[in-house]
């Protein structure tokens, strides 16, 4: 898009025209769709960035739990004077994924303490039980374990205890207790007591209330906000997470999935990648790997969309290379992804899903190769795969990479070379000013119907960035809600959707706007939240004109209108956006041989402060307000408030 028409846009959207004065006429034919719309249109991205994994969703409240941190003691420290050699970290190579261990050497008895810091603290709430568990070997008769949490005064506010039990092998052990106050920054203090030697790993603490009340599963309250949201897809690991800052960094998806305790843990790429929010302590452990991501998404009832490596890693940092003759194992991890999404309990992969509990297939329909990749070096790694997955899996749909731009040389190049390739879906990403958003929403107006279906993968309207915490404004996600019109419009071409980042923590976050905020204990969505939610509870199965003036409603005299039809429920969905600050009056004249109930339900989501913005003190400070109104007829007529998105949902005989 040129400066210039960006320009003439933003003044547009300053204006105040005088057609608000007096009604604008549009035209919605009902019976004439123009195109079908993906169920899955409206989705959610997920990727481990801000802390939205390990100290988020994941619920674990114990850091660096197994020592396998760069730094072993990271996120540790002794509460207690002992002799030299008391404690060892121990490295067994044998040991699969997690070769470090805790050894303890205590012939004399002194009590041995242990204090663990949490991720920027541990959230635990008054009332509610926590389990203290570890696996340990070759302990010592007498020798117990026990736990007290603290608050932020370090008062105690929770304790437990175990024994433990000699033997050669590993041996798990816990206890259930709860705790008597609320603390957002809490902490863990471990008391070794007895004398003797012990081997000691996996010191871990879950809430037991967790999403479905699965033991050690994810943060509830986090979960419940994407399943409000509805959902058609889930998109995971990344994201960036999936190139890596090398090849050896990169996300690799065989790695987490088996036994928590075998899971191999990496330094999250994000721990360094911007000086001014350096996470030295951020690390993968992947307690929330690649089974956990399809059961989320099975969950709540969307698709899982896993996206893997191309053989390139992050061209930002290092660029690397695996040479074409060594692809071969790239290529299989995408086969056996398939297999252990959808094969069968007879084969290997199909076998360890079933294995971790779930026998049933999880349906896996499309697989992205690669992220924000670019130039021939993918292209030609990307035909290898498609070339591959086409002959042996042509059920499944290949999501490929446009690049980190939504125009230029790169774009461009992509954009022809994956046409050319007759790829299934194009991956387009864009991290724009509200501007763009706006001068934008005719963008897959003039998109190849015959072509591949766009995947809109990454977007997020940005006022600055970065910015601190909760500064998705309403100005963003109204310039959002405007060119989220424009998908829908052109839903037949965009098939998919989703806002990224999805979290962020405030304690721990790199990069910002995000979706959602939460802290240790906290969730809310932003104002970006309440817009996509609108849209994807609000979708429909058929395109339906809507024009002014013979034209589609794209940002004339600020006015952004869609419509679609939704066959199941039986009901119009109109949405209009009105980037106003004066209200406009709007005449809807419904082209149909069907028949309107006069009942409807008109949701709006609207301030007149374009830089108010939704915190934990005010997390509904705009929020939607639902009314149920009365229309006659096939006119309808309404006032819609300055700065607003209004949905109408008008049920059809």
């Amino acid at each position: 898009m040129k400066k210039i028409e960006i320009l003439l846009t933003a003044l547009m959207v300053s204006s105040t025209p005088l057609f608000a004065q007096s009604p604008v006429n549009f035209k919605v034919d009902l019976d004439r769709p123009s195109g079908k719309m993906s169920s899955d249109m409206w989705g959610v991205f997920f990727e481990d960035i801000n802390m939205g994994a390990d100290g988020g969703i994941y619920a674990e409240l114990v850091k660096n739990r197994s020592f396998e941190f760069d730094e072993p003691w990271m996120g540790w420290k002794k509460l207690t004077k002992e002799p030299e050699g008391t404690f060892l970290i121990v490295n067994n190579s044998k040991r699969k994924g997690n070769p470090r261990s805790l050894k303890v050497h205590n012939p004399n008895g002194i009590q041995l303490g242990l204090q663990n810091e949490g991720f920027r603290g541990m959230g635990v709430k008054k009332g509610e039980q926590y389990e203290f568990s570890l696996l340990f070997k070759q302990a010592s008769a007498g020798m117990r374990i026990r736990v007290d949490v603290l608050n932020e005064q370090d008062k105690v506010i929770g304790t437990s205890s175990l024994s433990l039990s000699n033997g050669s092998d590993w041996q798990s052990g816990s206890s259930k207790f709860k705790v008597s106050e609320t603390a957002a920054k809490g902490k863990l203090n471990v008391w070794i007591e007895g004398s003797g030697d012990a081997e000691l790993d996996m010191i871990s603490l879950f809430p037991t209330e967790t999403w479905k009340n699965r033991p050690k599963g994810l943060r509830k309250d986090m979960v419940q906000m994407l399943a409000d949201m509805k959902p058609g897809f889930i998109r995971f690991p990344g994201g960036c997470i999936v190139e890596g800052r090398d090849l050896a960094s990169r996300f690799q998806w065989k790695k987490t999935v088996g036994p928590i305790e075998e899971r191999e843990l990496i330094i999250n790429r994000w721990n360094t990648e911007f000086k001014h929010r350096p996470a030295p302590d951020y690390f993968q452990t992947f307690g929330l790997g690649f089974y956990e991501y399809f059961l989320m998404a099975e969950d709540i009832g969307a698709k899982a969309v896993p996206i893997l490596n191309c053989g390139m890693a992050c061209q930002f940092n290092t660029g690397e290379l695996v040479p074409m003759d060594e692809l071969d194992t790239y290529i299989q991890d995408a086969l056996d992804l398939i297999e252990f999404a959808n094969g069968p309990v007879t084969t290997t992969w199909g076998k360890l899903r079933s294995d971790m509990g779930h026998p049933a297939p999880f349906n896996l329909e499309m697989l992205g190769v690669g992220n924000e990749n670019w130039g021939p070096q993918y292209v030609e790694r990307l035909a290898a795969f498609k070339k591959v997955l086409n002959d042996k899996h042509p059920e499944i749909a290949i999501i490929a990479s446009s690049g980190t731009d939504p125009d230029g040389e790169r774009f461009a190049y992509l954009d022809e070379q994956l046409r050319d390739m007759k790829i299934d879906i194009i991956d387009e990403h864009y991290y724009r000013p509200p501007s763009w958003f706006l001068s934008s929403v005719s963008r897959y107006d003039d998109y190849d119907r015959k072509g591949p279906k766009v995947f809109a993968g990454e977007y997020a309207s940005h006022t600055t960035r970065p910015n601190g915490p909760g500064r998705s404004t309403w100005e963003a996600a109204l310039s959002e809600a405007a060119f989220l019109t424009g998908l829908e419009r052109n839903a037949d071409v965009v098939q998919m959707a989703s806002y990224a980042p999805l979290f962020g923590h405030v304690d721990g976050w790199q990069w910002s706007p995000d979706l959602i905020w939460v802290d240790n204990l906290q969730a809310y969505g932003t104002p970006s939240y309440q817009v996509q939610k609108l849209y994807s509870t609000h979708t429909g199965t058929d395109i339906i004109p809507l024009q002014w003036n013979g034209k589609a409603v794209a940002g004339q005299d600020s006015l952004f209108a869609s419509a679609v039809y939704d066959s199941k429920a039986k009901e119009l969905i109109i949405k209009l956006v009105n980037y106003n600050n004066k209200p406009v009056q709007a005449n809807f004249e419904i082209n149909s041989q069907k028949k309107l109930k006069p009942a409807a339900v008109k949701t709006t989501l609207a301030n007149p402060d374009l830089s108010i913005t939704t915190s934990f003190e005010e997390p509904l400070k705009i929020q939607p307000k639902v009314e149920e109104v009365k229309y006659n007829g096939k006119k309808i007529s309404d006032t819609f408030a300055p700065y607003s998105l209004t949905v109408i949902k008008l049920p059809v005989q």
